[in-house]
């Protein structure tokens, strides 16, 4: 029993040793084959998308530009792979520089064409390098001089409540922003607003950060504002609200019957012992009643409080009775 154990543990020896030098020389190969692969592909003819950042310079200290002050232009670059690399992996494309001065005009717009941005991104690349497309095909920048007005900042967007529960409060904060911009372009706005804000299925306070949607030539500060939504549970209640009537002549009186209407609504929890018949209104307009005599005079739900929502009247007629006083 021990010779065969011996052999066994010799044959598996030997087994694992083969296994292993063939795995061994597969590696090699496999990696052989990726290094010569490699190299084919390095050294074709291709093209590839670089990006290469754009700063402005030169730029007085009376002029606020309203678009950003560094940009991006892409590239497409045709060359050999290792050429590409060094593009796009190393150090080899820095930003490029564009003169103020050189491109700015007296409307608060300047314009970089496509063939001054082709020799400043050329001016970086190897000899064998060509450049086949460029976006954009020119660079747009804007500025103003200094002016600036403060505006109210306006939502945008769709916030859906969850299932039983509302909105209760929005808040922008903070509610207004600077805007700097050629004096004509500031007198035409009156408001800015945020970038569209689509939520669903709110049931807890919602806190977010949101950017200022950007007009062109318009720089807002600051640039970005926190939105606070509050969902509340809605919560039924009845509530009876006195009748009164409006348009009524001097010397005549009018009472309903019965004195009081109910009126069904919606209301958030934290709302629901807050709200009470003083905030209501329901009247019966007697100019109405004049034009259109009838039997019943018609209610009218004139106002309601903040927070309410589905409000209805009960009946919205009553018998009615006018006495001259």
């Amino acid at each position: 029993m021990s010779q065969n154990k011996l052999t066994k543990q010799a044959f598996r020896d030997i087994l694992l040793k083969i296994m292993s030098r063939k795995s061994l020389i597969f590696l090699f190969f496999l990696v052989l084959s990726s290094f010569f692969w490699l190299m084919m592909t390095l050294n074709e003819i291709t093209e590839r998308e670089v990006s290469v950042p754009v700063v402005l310079t030169n730029i007085p200290k009376n002029v606020v530009l309203t678009s950003d002050s560094t940009d991006t232009v892409r590239i497409t670059v045709r060359d050999k792979g290792y050429i590409l690399a060094t593009y796009l992996y190393g150090n080899k494309i820095r930003p490029i520089s564009i003169n103020f001065q050189n491109y700015a005009r007296e409307e608060g717009h300047g314009s970089v064409p496509n063939a001054d941005l082709q020799r400043l991104v050329f001016q970086q690349l190897y000899n064998s390098s060509r450049i086949s497309a460029i976006k954009p095909e020119k660079l747009d920048f804007y500025f103003s001089y200094g002016d600036s007005k403060k505006v109210p900042v306006r939502f945008q967007g769709k916030v859906a409540a969850g299932e039983n529960y509302f909105i209760t409060d929005t808040r922008i904060m903070p509610d207004s922003v600077t805007i700097y911009a050629l004096k004509e372009l500031l007198d035409k706005i009156e408001y800015v607003r945020i970038e569209p804000l689509n939520l669903q299925n709110v049931i807890d306070t919602v806190r977010t950060t949101v950017r200022i949607e950007r007009l062109t030539g318009v720089k807002a500060v600051p640039a970005e504002v926190q939105i606070e939504l509050y969902p509340d549970v809605l919560t039924e209640k009845t509530i009876e609200v006195p009748i009164t009537c409006i348009n009524m002549p001097e010397g005549k009186a009018l009472r309903t019957f019965p004195s009081k209407a109910s009126v069904h609504f919606v209301v958030g929890a934290s709302l629901y012992r807050s709200i009470t018949p003083e905030a209501f209104s329901v009247v019966v307009d007697y100019k109405e009643l004049m034009e259109h005599p009838d039997e019943k005079c018609t209610l009218h739900l004139q106002a309601m409080p903040n927070g309410v929502s589905k409000a209805q009247l009960e009946f919205d007629q009553v018998d009615y009775l006018i006495e001259q006083i």
